[in-house]
């Protein structure tokens, strides 16, 4: 299966992009907008069990922010010891990773394109190369781009349409982003039932 069609196999499953990506297999008018696997054309969608739907829940989150299994149980973890809502602390947490901020405040066109962006090299924090994509921003702080430096990122993150949560100040010109405030579950620009997935860490 070819990388791009991997990506997309959880949107199959749930009938919608996750990533809202026109090349996605569920976009009207594409092919395959079934969900995956051999009998996926004609199969009917099954009612899930209660661990069913946390599951589906927990790998949405992943997939979307492309975390692995022990970053997002990490993040659980970090909630699950702060005091106030686990869920919502957790999805904070996720959310403002840079990486994270990259993407959803418009620097990038993908979750994967932002994480490049930081593994290179691309990304400032008040000034300063960052380049773990899990660095965990604070409100306050300010991500840039050097467009002298980086001329071709700067021109991608010029380029991206994607419209930024209020949580971001964003200067396009300036090329900058900065984190206003901590986000709630109702302003992250991703819709998932995040209690589910505290319930399956849970069990």
């Amino acid at each position: 299966m070819k990388q791009g069609q991997a990506k997309h196999k959880i949107c199959r499953r749930i009938g919608y992009c996750i990533w809202n990506m026109p090349n996605c297999p569920t976009v009207k008018g594409r092919a395959r907008t079934y969900a995956a696997g051999l009998q996926g054309k004609n199969a009917h969608r099954k009612k899930l069990t209660a661990y069913g739907e946390m599951m589906l829940e927990k790998q949405k989150l992943r997939a979307h922010y492309a975390l692995t299994e022990s970053q997002l149980r990490a993040a659980y973890l970090y909630a699950k010891r702060i005091e106030g809502k686990t869920n919502e602390i957790m999805m904070q947490r996720i959310e403002t990773r840079l990486d994270s901020i990259v993407y959803h405040a418009g620097f990038a066109p993908t979750i994967f394109a932002a994480k490049q962006f930081v593994s290179h090299r691309h990304i400032l924090v008040d000034g300063k190369i960052v380049d773990r994509a899990s660095y965990i921003v604070k409100p306050g702080q300010v991500i840039s781009i050097n467009a002298e430096k980086s001329p071709k990122i700067a021109e991608i993150a010029k380029a991206v349409t994607a419209e930024a949560p209020a949580y971001f100040e964003v200067d396009k010109e300036q090329l900058k982003i900065k984190l206003v405030s901590l986000p709630t579950i109702d302003a992250i620009p991703f819709s998932v039932e995040s209690m589910r997935v505290v319930e399956y860490y849970a069990r």
